[in-house]
Order: C-alpha cells, then sequence, then structure tokens
C-alpha cells in the first residue's frame, strides 16, 4: 500500500494529497544530496523528508557523483534508483541505472554513450531553462538525432516559468521521449515538489522502467525555498566518488 504523506508535506506539495492510481508508483527522477556539492542535504534530512512526502521511488542525481546514492539504496522508505547529472560543455546530461560514475567533463556524445554502455538510461534535465545549466539546443538535437536519448524532464520544480516545462513537453512528443519529471531537490524540503505517476517496474529492468515512463504523467508545481543553509562537514567531491 503507497504511504500517505505528512501534513507537513502536504502544505509544502498540496498534490501530494491526491491518490495515485492503483498499482502505480510515484517517481522524483532528480534529486541531489550533500554529495552534490552545491547542496548540504544530509542523509538523515533526506530520509525524513522523502518518508514524508510518500514517493515511492527516488533517483538520487548527485552532480558527478554515485556515491550518496549507493549508500542510501536500501536505506531509504523508498526505491532508489543510482543516477548521476553530469557537466558536459554544453551543459547537463543524467545518467539513469548507473553501475559506476561516469567522469565529468566529456563530451556530451562520449557520456551519453558512457551510459549507454553500462545498460543505463539517458535523461536530459530541465532541457530549456537558462538559469539550470541546460543543454545546448542543437546538442540536445544531435543525441536525439543520434538516438542517445532515452527521456526528458518535462517538468522541473526549479524552473519559474512554466512555459519551460510546457516547451520540454511539447519536444517530447515531437520526438518520441519519454517524460519525465523531478523535484531537483537541493533542500529536503523540496522533495516531492514534482514527480512521474507510472506504472511500476521491476528495478533490475531499465528497459521496463523507460516503458513505464512513456505511460506516465507529470504531476507537481514550481517550489524553489531559498536555502538555509548550516555549518556542516560534507563529502569531498574533488574525486567525483
Amino acid at each position: 500500500m503507497p504511504r500517505p504523506p505528512a501534513p507537513a508535506a502536504v502544505e509544502r506539495h498540496p498534490h501530494l494529497a491526491d491518490s495515485c492510481p492503483a498499482g502505480w508508483v510515484r517517481v522524483d527522477f532528480h534529486t541531489h544530496t550533500m554529495w552534490s556539492g552545491d547542496s548540504t542535504t544530509t542523509p538523515e534530512e533526506f530520509a525524513q523528508c522523502l518518508s514524508e512526502c510518500g514517493i515511492d521511488v527516488v533517483c538520487i542525481t548527485d552532480h558527478n557523483a554515485v556515491r550518496g546514492a549507493q549508500q542510501l539504496q536500501g536505506e531509504l522508505d523508498a526505491r532508489v534508483v543510482i543516477g548521476e547529472e553530469m557537466k558536459t560543455h554544453a551543459g547537463e546530461i543524467i545518467g539513469l541505472f548507473l553501475a559506476e560514475r561516469v567522469p565529468q567533463g566529456l563530451a556530451p556524445v562520449a557520456a551519453a554513450q558512457a551510459v549507454k554502455s553500462q545498460g543505463g538510461l539517458v535523461y536530459i534535465p530541465h532541457p530549456f531553462d537558462p538559469l539550470r545549466n541546460n543543454l545546448r539546443h542543437d546538442v540536445l538535437d544531435e543525441l536525439v538525432g543520434e538516438g542517445l536519448v532515452d527521456g526528458i524532464e518535462v517538468l522541473n520544480a526549479k524552473t519559474s516559468l512554466s512555459s519551460l516545462n510546457s516547451r520540454a513537453s511539447r519536444y517530447a512528443s515531437e520526438h518520441g521521449l519519454a517524460p519525465g519529471a523531478g523535484s531537483d531537490a537541493h533542500v529536503a524540503e523540496a522533495l516531492g515538489g514534482a514527480y512521474l505517476e507510472m506504472p511500476d517496474f521491476r528495478d533490475d529492468d531499465p528497459a521496463g522502467f523507460l516503458a513505464s515512463m512513456r505511460q506516465g504523467w507529470a504531476v507537481g508545481h514550481h517550489y524553489d525555498p531559498p536555502r538555509r543553509w548550516k555549518p556542516r562537514i560534507v563529502p569531498s567531491v574533488g574525486s567525483g566518488d
């Protein structure tokens, strides 16, 4: 049975009060922990807010790192997809279902191929939002043309202009890409701000996950509160582990 969201989470994200279809799950495709370097969300904070919002599956997509996702897998009240948001010279790309870290600084095609070589999925975050280090448009077209893109983020909770999310949704439809949605949470309270409702899938089956994405729909709203930075020791991301 789905876990009901806590009142505090519903107050932040009212859509959490709506029911999810039987046999479906809520998947947040885009989240960050303190392993990202630009987030100070500790594992404890992440676990608490994730439990409160009732998300079933969380893709942990730290910047140029997978160690946080690996350490949290099996430790949360949600299933974890190991991902990475990697920086290229032309913008960011997310890899999902990764076994190991993809080095930062690769050319976009090489980064996408590195994800595919692990059996992972290539997912393009915030594709048209210039404030989110979006992938350059001509490069996005190139990757799509070469069949290297599986899914695209049609709802990013940190994107303030709904027109940009709508443009992403149209692009997905025009190019046959699976839709995804995520909170892009850099603070724990943002978890659940946006997600995809989709049929359930096997955790060891990226192809099944992708097929479920194609049947899903995005739910969420804009949610980008000021970050309350706190003094703490965070992992070194210099090695990207």
